[in-house]
């Protein structure tokens, strides 16, 4: 089973063998409204945890997306180039954003689980 963990930006990161798959959650996409445009970064980008690994533009606004962990972009959602809207869709499934060859597994450890980001979740509303 693969492991899923969240930031406080509402950011996820789902191990899948030694990459890990990097998008926004639910929450995320219901408070940007419907996906217009995202822009994704090219391969072999070499991004530090924290920082923007994409851009995800809505009828509301634009927005960062940040990488949950440090790694290199091995992959990217092309699919996002022709149908944005699949991250308001799917966003844990079809509409994820990149995938991330990690530098450091362990950083995994410093984000939330679901559990924990269910609770964060529940704080804002």
């Amino acid at each position: 089973m693969a492991t899923t963990r969240y930031t406080d930006n509402h950011e996820y990161i789902r191990l899948e063998g030694d990459a890990g798959v990097v998008g926004i959650t639910d929450y995320a996409q219901s408070q940007l409204g419907d996906v217009v445009f995202v822009e994704l970064p090219l391969l072999g980008k070499r991004v530090a945890k924290g920082a923007e690994a994409a851009v995800v533009e809505s009828v509301k606004a634009a927005s960062g997306v940040n990488a949950p962990a440090s790694g290199e972009v091995v992959e990217i959602n092309r699919a996002l180039e022709e149908a944005p809207g699949l991250v308001n869709e799917d966003p844990a499934g079809k509409g994820w954003f990149l995938k991330l060859k990690l530098a450091d597994p362990a950083e995994l450890e410093t984000l939330m689980d679901q559990a924990a980001y269910e609770a964060f979740v529940a704080t804002l509303d």
